[in-house]
């Protein structure tokens, strides 16, 4: 073909006589409107045959074609447009090149924003992005069942992080085996985010310089397209002619495989128009199969299977990840860098601390990680009313998150008021917490969706469209929102036990005047379960008033004793030694520190009800002498199970205190006999460890008659374990009580002092 003249490709010459169709124009009328003599020239150039290149141009003029897009080009001519307007042609690698140094303003407006509208602060994606994980098995694909998920848990408490990351890869291991990835999260996992981040990277070089990235967000897509299905060939020939290349040249870099397309958020399509959607990139991936994509959707909205593509799922944060973005985050958003880095450990000092744990929970999910950095900035501390915090993570995952990005679900459960959204969840939440499930089946919980909506939005329908209608709500509530997350095949949990319990707590409160009472006292007596306490904590908090909650849990703590008469008189002990003394500081405060005095030493109740106990030096002289009395009783114990001379030098220097303490009369008496049924260190080693093995037990029993008799203490109760742990769960209960007093509840100061003074007192019967 001379270079003088130019012939239509065959998609050319069907693009053309779809335009004469549609204009009505016969072959005659556009030679008219051409200025050519005859209709020669037009039925050459519609049936593929050379006509000179300025009638070929003004052909596709008249037709509102673009001739290099259809015109038949050889392979040898693939011609790049400088600034005057001149041709040149290129390598396919060069046309790479060209093609990516064009697009990399176009990659960095899109990508370097995270995709957020609401009042969070948002650093730039690159300055705080940090290393993804991805499971290899996504949830849904695991066929277990709740007992394989409850057995796997050591605890309540690693219910918190319940995926082990042990079967996660890093996004550098899986991008190195695999070209064609389908990438599920929940939301806010940072599915989006790490799209962005692979469009940056592969723009500066650090990711595959052979690639020309393609960042698209297919529901801003379908949108602009007047709601017509994606047509992905269509799309990349004009996304090169934006940038300078023509459509032959774009066929030519699909056909080598030269495009990674990263198709973000699949789930915010249109059901209706999702089937459709999916067979689009199923047919382009098989037509242009060098290319690489990726796809991302949330979890369950992904139906669609698609073939020769590698599903994995976005892994929650790890201890390491979340410490280099906290890090990163607070850098970027402080004045200086020394700054951001005190900022920063500030912040993981306290969410690592024990008080924090359920805050630190919610860490493992980017955007809410990204919440906690927001709140704690300013503060320099979590908020004490926590249930606020979980409201604002809630408010972004139910309705601001979807809001922020313009989606508009169009199913039943969107129709709900976000006040019925929020009753259902706490339904769902209070059903399967109270019976201490935290993983349950769908149906399970389909069953609950079905009564919620007979009964509270007057839902009539027949069995089987009840049914259906339950299980597209949980679809919804999984997809939309996160809260609920599929952890296996058809088997759910709350995405963060903390959210489980709030919604708990928040049944509860909402129950209504009339039941409320009931449901406080049903809640005090979960006192002894350790795994009811953040449910008490989150409800005292959400209370407009706790006093009648609080004086439920005293009342329901001083029934133990009930159970145990040993416990009973020994609080009776308990209380006459501490009036017989006198002493300055809470009686209460004194009562808790000689009660774990001679068990297990925890101070942590008398620490908090009078913070002088932390003072060596404040002590009084009597709180004093107990002490070594005991812990010089605790050492002959010891010696008796383990006789060795170190202890026994040990225990005598301990025994050395009637000048210390001016020990006088009576006691003074008893102790220094006491004392003198000692061996003497002089004896030898030999004569003192087995003075030990024979009168060691006796002279430890008449030591133990010394303290109960001088100074009421030490005595023998010949505790089983049941009344160990009676006795410890007593204990437990009321260091929680005064938790609960110091927390951030409304609570009258009548109540609070009435509370604090009567605690670890006998049950008056």
């Amino acid at each position: 073909m001379s270079n003088r003249s130019l012939s239509a490709t065959s998609e050319g010459i069907e693009a053309a006589k779809k335009v004469l169709a549609s204009k009505g124009w016969t072959q005659e009328y556009l030679a008219g409107e051409v200025g050519l003599s005859s209709r020669q020239s037009i039925w050459k150039f519609l049936s593929g045959r050379p006509v000179s290149r300025q009638i070929f141009k003004e052909i596709c003029f008249k037709l509102n074609l673009d001739w290099e897009n259809i015109a038949n080009l050889p392979d040898s001519l693939v011609p790049v447009f400088n600034s005057q307007g001149n041709t040149y042609s290129l390598e396919v690698s060069e046309l790479v090149s060209v093609m990516r140094s064009h697009i990399q303003e176009t990659i960095l407006t899109q990508c370097n924003a995270l995709q957020s509208s609401f009042e969070l602060t948002q650093p730039p994606l690159e300055k705080i992005y940090t290393r993804t994980s991805f499971y290899l098995e996504p949830s849904y694909q695991r066929w277990l069942e709740v007992s394989d998920l409850e057995n796997s848990l050591a605890s309540v408490e690693s219910f918190r992080l319940c995926r082990p990351s042990s079967n996660a890869v890093l996004d550098s291991t899986l991008l190195r085996q695999k070209d064609k990835l389908v990438i599920l999260g929940k939301p806010g996992a940072g599915k989006t985010t790490f799209l962005q981040h692979l469009a940056l990277q592969c723009t500066q070089g650090k990711y595959r310089q052979d690639l020309i990235p393609c960042f698209i967000q297919l529901r801003t897509e379908w949108e602009q397209g007047d709601e017509e299905l994606i047509d992905f060939q269509t799309y990349l020939m004009s996304y090169g002619k934006n940038h300078g290349l023509s459509h032959r040249q774009i066929k030519k870099l699909l056909e080598e495989g030269k495009f990674l397309l990263l198709l973000d958020a699949l789930d915010e399509v249109p059901l209706q128009s999702r089937e459709m959607l999916c067979k689009n990139i199923q047919t382009f991936s098989q037509e242009f199969y060098k290319n690489s994509l990726i796809i991302t959707s949330r979890n369950s909205a992904q139906q669609f299977h698609f073939r020769g593509f590698t599903y994995v799922e976005i892994a929650d944060l790890e201890d390491n990840t979340i410490k280099e973005f906290v890090e990163k985050w607070f850098i970027a958003t402080s004045q200086n860098k020394a700054e951001g880095k005190k900022k920063a450990q500030q912040f993981l000092e306290q969410l690592n601390s024990p008080e924090n744990e359920s805050i630190r929970e919610l860490a493992v999910t980017p955007i809410l990680l990204n919440l906690l950095c927001s709140v704690f900035k300013e503060r320099v501390s979590f908020p004490r009313q926590r249930p606020k915090l979980y409201e604002a993570g809630l408010d972004i995952l139910l309705q601001r998150w979807d809001k922020s990005r313009g989606i508009e679900r169009d199913d039943f459960y969107h129709d709900l008021s976000l006040l019925d959204k929020r009753k259902l969840l706490s339904k769902i939440a209070a059903v399967t917490f109270s019976q201490g499930r935290y993983f349950f089946e769908s149906r399970e919980i389909q069953e609950i969706i079905e009564d919620y909506l007979c009964h509270c939005c007057d839902f009539t329908a027949d069995t089987e469209t009840l049914w259906l209608t339950s299980e597209a709500v949980l679809k919804s509530i999984e997809i939309q929102h996160g809260v609920l997350v599929e952890r296996a095949k058809d088997i759910y949990s709350f995405s963060h036990l903390t959210f489980q319990e709030y919604f708990t707590a928040r049944h509860i409160i909402a129950s209504g005047y009339q039941s409320l009472e009931h449901k406080l006292t049903e809640l005090a007596t979960k006192i002894g379960d350790d795994s009811w306490r953040e449910v008490i904590l989150l409800t005292i908090s959400m209370l407009p008033k706790a006093d009648v909650l609080l004086l439920k849990i005293k009342d329901a703590i001083d029934n133990f004793p009930k159970e145990n008469i040993k416990l009973q008189n020994y609080l009776k002990l308990l209380d006459e030694k501490v009036e017989f003394m006198n002493l300055s500081y809470k009686k209460s405060a004194v009562r808790a520190f000689y009660f774990t005095l001679f068990n297990h030493r925890d101070f942590n109740l008398a620490l908090s009800l009078e913070p002088q106990f932390a003072y060596q030096n404040k002590l009084s002289k009597e709180i004093k002498l107990d002490s070594t009395l005991v812990r010089a009783f605790i050492d002959s114990l010891q010696l008796v199970k383990n006789p060795n001379i170190k202890n026994f030098l040990s225990l005598c220097l301990s025994l050395e205190i009637e000048q210390k303490f001016q020990l006088t009369g009576a006691i003074l008496e008893d102790f220094s006999q006491l004392k003198s049924q000692l061996p003497d260190a002089e004896q030898g080693k030999d004569y003192i460890l087995n003075w030990w093995k024979i009168q060691g037990k006796k002279w430890v029993d008449n030591f133990r008659i010394f303290l109960m008799r001088h100074r009421k203490i030490c005595y023998d109760w010949e505790l089983n374990q049941q009344e160990k742990d009676l006795w410890n769960c007593f204990y437990d209960g009321n260091v929680f009580l005064v938790k609960c007093l110091k927390g951030d509840g409304n609570i009258s100061p009548k109540v609070k002092t009435e509370i604090e003074s009567s605690l670890l007192l006998p049950k008056t019967i």
